[in-house]
């Protein structure tokens, strides 16, 4: 019998009532293995309004009950993470050692929330005029909505609801249709951890949801991650309705190795940056950008690594990388590949034609690896979202910067060298939003934000750390004067009232 993932509204399962399913695969078989609920405009509507009668209490709770309840969900979490991470493995197909690493990059966002306590201290300054203080306090915004992708199911979830819910809004999460498990698991746990009903609710769905929230009138704020042209749709489809946007889009992060470099650790490092979780990663580094005369023993290095890759499903512990998400988006990756001899590159290793014995359904792919990719290529200039890795070559740190700058994406980025002057100019001089020195993933830790530049962020804000707490509360300043008993009755005085 087939699977049927519904909606969780009001503290409780909601069967979905639109008629309309959409199919979840197990992307190692190609089977068919469940069906999602789509919400229509009324289940989306009774999910809105479960969160704003709830936001009618929580919104006044204290600080002391928000973080009890985080905690309690901690716990939760950290007890169940094989658990999660098998649900992943299941829906989206990655290994399950990188399934777990996603549950633990969301605990560090729930770490945070249940220190919000200092994040939301105000700020008081006394006697600015005779008698008069002034004081600055974050209150939240009321129902909160967030937009998730495949790629990270419970992660990218983690990243938005727990600093929401702890600054006093309540949430409703749009999950990716092709893994929707996940989310549905953390809100039973956040209501085993005693959240109250109506606070955090799920609804699945496609186009006909996500409009709707973008457009409902008591949907304070929208956070959103994924690609670039709908990360620009939701921010300007929100923004005309009044509400605040974080939309995080895509990217296409490239890795600077300088001629200094260590040569075996950069290899390492592009092949865990490129291949890891089969490329469908926003942080994965898909360009690297080879600097002087070491592009041919770089190029061999990572060729050698990425051979040794055993792909297989998420669930063999001896897998090292799984299958993509679905056959569309395994044929739309290989076309990149196929495609790239005739656009300039150099195809070092071709993986469109890996098939693992036994999962011939599968949506497999194997590795790709491109040198000397122009950047005219759609290779080079499109997000693939999957395993394929292009080298650019260039003669000097300048023309590589300029190659990097170039793009229209300003996600990650990283450089690989021995030379601190270099790297110093180099984190400087680059356009982006977040870099690494000899990291080539460089997500910061959860009290950090995260955030890309141009095409990869739409919106003021970026996601967690002190910005994810800003873009859930609004700032009030209150300006008190109480008279001392010894005053006497000044008057009238219809002039600039005295500051001093």
């Amino acid at each position: 019998m087939t699977k049927i993932v519904n909606h969780w509204i009001g503290g409780k399962t909601a069967e979905g009532a639109s008629g309309t399913y959409g199919p979840v695969t197990n992307p190692a078989t190609g089977e068919v293995t469940t069906k999602v609920a789509f919400a229509s405009v009324e289940e989306v509507d009774a999910a809105v309004a479960a969160a704003k009668e709830a936001f009618r209490t929580w919104g006044q709770s204290s600080l002391a009950q928000r973080t009890s309840i985080l905690f309690a969900f901690r716990a939760l979490l950290d007890a169940h993470r094989d658990e999660i991470a098998e649900l992943i493995t299941a829906e989206h197909g990655k290994v399950h050692s990188d399934a777990l690493g996603e549950v633990a990059r969301g605990l560090e966002i729930v770490d945070l929330a249940c220190g919000i306590n200092v994040q939301l201290k105000g700020e008081l300054s006394t006697q600015v005029a005779s008698r008069v203080d002034v004081a600055s306090i974050r209150q939240p915004l009321g129902v909160v909505a967030g937009i998730t992708p495949f790629n990270f199911p419970a992660m990218v979830p983690m990243w938005m609801f727990p600093l929401a819910i702890a600054c006093g809004n309540t949430f409703v999460l749009k999950p990716s249709e092709k893994d929707p498990s996940a989310s549905v698991r953390l809100a039973e746990l956040l209501a085993e951890a005693g959240l109250p009903e109506g606070v955090f609710n799920v609804v699945h769905g496609d186009k006909v949801a996500v409009d709707r929230l973008l457009e409902h009138p008591d949907v304070k704020a929208v956070s959103f991650v994924g690609s670039t042209p709908i990360a620009r749709y939701i921010h300007t489809t929100a923004s005309a309705n009044g509400k605040r946007v974080q939309a995080l889009g895509g990217a296409k992060n490239h890795m600077l190795v300088l001629p200094d470099a260590d040569l075996d650790a950069a290899a390492d490092a592009a092949v865990s940056a490129a291949y890891g979780s089969a490329g469908e990663r926003c942080m994965a580094i898909s360009a690297v950008v080879a600097v002087g005369a070491i592009g041919d023993e770089l190029v061999e290095k990572i060729r050698e690594r990425a051979e040794k890759i055993k792909i297989g499903p998420g669930d063999d512990p001896t897998s090292e990388m799984g299958p993509l998400i679905t056959a569309t988006h395994r044929d739309k990756v290989a076309s990149y590949v196929t495609g790239a001899a005739d656009e300039g590159a150099e195809v070092v290793l071709d993986g469109t034609g890996h098939t693992v014995d036994g999962f011939e359904n599968g949506h497999w792919i194997g590795i790709s690896l491109l040198d000397k990719v122009p950047t005219t290529a759609k290779a080079y200039q499109d997000e693939i979202f999957g395993p394929v890795l292009c080298v650019l070559r260039a003669e000097t740190y300048e023309e590589a910067l300029d190659i990097v700058n170039a793009s229209p994406f300003g996600n990650g980025t990283a450089i690989f060298t021995r030379d601190g002057g270099a790297a110093r100019r180099f984190q400087l001089e680059v356009e982006a939003g977040m870099v690494g020195v000899n990291v080539p993933i460089p997500v910061p830790v959860g009290y950090h934000s995260f955030g890309g530049w141009k095409d990869s962020l739409f919106g003021d804000h970026h996601i967690y750390g002190n910005d994810g707490t800003h873009f859930y509360t609004r700032g009030k300043v209150v300006t008190t004067r109480w008279p001392d008993p010894a005053d006497a009755p000044s008057g009238v005085d219809l002039g600039f009232p005295r500051n001093h």
